[in-house]
């Protein structure tokens, strides 16, 4: 999961996925670092762009790029418990109409949910799953 280190919002769903995340299948790194410049860089994304977040799905193929709501829902789809009936349901919404709400969100997050001055440092047991701290 690529994500804006410094904004409020990003970082608690950084927290919600860890606690939820029981298989630890996500693993982090700020789109302020250089793995996420580089991986994005790839794909032709500017990741100084912050007004997404990025779900990079290694497979055979290669890696494939996830943003905005689709990003969202294939978090949900992994998580345990009722979060993927969740997705299912939020995936009946047209990918227009889910990301039309995901840029609302987006451009406001800092002032809803705060910005920090830099991106915070993960507890010491959640550093693993880290790739940038």
């Amino acid at each position: 999961m690529l994500y804006d280190g410094v904004c409020g919002l990003c970082n608690g769903t950084v927290q919600f996925v860890l606690r939820h995340d029981r298989k630890k299948v996500f693993r982090f790194a700020p789109l302020q670092g250089a793995f996420a410049a580089t991986l994005l860089g790839k794909k032709g994304v500017n990741a100084a762009d912050l007004s997404s977040f990025y779900i990079v799905v290694f497979c055979e193929e290669g890696e494939v790029l996830l943003k905005r709501s689709d990003a969202l829902l294939f978090v949900l789809e992994k998580l345990p418990g009722t979060w993927p009936a969740v997705a299912r349901v939020l995936r009946l919404i047209p990918r227009m109409l889910r990301d039309w709400g995901y840029r609302m969100i987006a451009r406001s997050r800092y002032q809803l949910f705060g910005k920090y001055d830099a991106c915070p440092v993960p507890r010491e047991s959640d550093r693993e799953r880290f790739i940038e701290v």
